[in-house]
This record gives C-alpha cells, structure tokens and sequence, in this order.
C-alpha cells in the first residue's frame, strides 16, 4: 500500500485510503460503506492489495466486496428470460488494479489448483461489477520465504504498475 500511495502522491495525485482493518470493517456498518461506495465512486484507480489465506482474500475485503459491490451500486441484472439475466457493470469506467500475495509458489497454485484465487475474483467478482478484461491482477509468488531483495523486486513491479497507470490517464 505504501508503494502505491508514494508513487501517486510523487506524481501530484490525490489519494484517498480504504483500510478496512483501520475502520474495523466488522461492526454495524451503514455510514462506513455509504462513504467506501463514496470513495468508490469518486475515483478513477482503484488499488486492492490481499493476501491470500485458504485460497482466498482476507475475510474483511470478502465482506468489502460482499457490502459495498451490491446490485444497483455497482452492477444490475440484465433479464435474458424469466429464468436469467446477465449483469451489466456499473463502476466500468474505473481503472481496476488487484496485489495478491501468496505464501505459496507458483507452480502448484497454477497448475494443481488452477489459479482458483484469481479466477474467482475476476469471473466471480470483478466481471459483475467493472466488465470483462477490464482488470489486471498480479500475483507474487512464496512471500514469507523469499528474500530481501526478491520483496524489493515485487515492489519495483508494482511501483511500475503505478507509473504505467499514471501515463495512461
């Protein structure tokens, strides 16, 4: 999160913070996610960062998305027939960026379980609600084991992304 918000603030951009651990996402919640769809609204990239815990994000942006991400805000149903409808995105026109960090290599969470973190999150969450291939997501493989200088590779990365990001606005 630091990486990201040095470079934009490097770059005369504004930035504002969701830190659902700061803001004890876990309470009663009405004023806290009327201001996080606020904040969603109001911006133009949008940075998620996760590690991943039992093949999948942390439980609090789980419920970020499950609260804030709801029909009507960020996507609504499209009927097809009475039995289907597809959803159309609402929040398209935001520049979508997602760091999952992975205790794991990458060898087997790619090949024996099939990337299913990833492949949740974009079909299952972020094609309902900012449209298909409108996202980038990277993924830094064997975290806690790697070394010093590997984890200051993995920032340059993002730090890249960043600037990447900055030029095509």
């Amino acid at each position: 999160m630091l990486t990201i918000q040095e470079t934009l603030l490097a770059n005369n951009e504004e930035v504002q913070i969701i830190d659902v651990y700061r803001d004890s996402f876990l309470r009663p919640r009405t004023e806290l996610t009327k201001r996080y769809k606020d904040l969603v609204t109001w911006s133009e990239r949008i940075y998620f960062i996760s590690p991943v815990w039992w093949f999948r994000l942390t439980p609090r942006l789980e419920t970020f998305f499950d609260e804030v991400f709801t029909p009507g805000y960020a996507y609504n149903f499209i009927p097809i027939t009475k039995m289907y409808a597809y959803p159309k995105p609402l929040l398209a026109d935001k520049k979508v960026r997602t760091y999952l960090t992975h205790g794991a290599p990458a060898l087997p969470i790619l090949t024996l379980y099939l990337n299913s973190v990833k492949l949740r999150l974009v079909m299952g969450v972020y094609s309902f609600v900012f449209g298909w291939f409108k996202t980038k997501t990277r993924q830094f493989w064997s975290v806690p084991f790697v070394s010093h200088e590997k984890r200051l590779v993995y920032l340059s990365r993002v730090k890249k992304d960043v600037l990447s990001d900055l030029r095509k606005a």
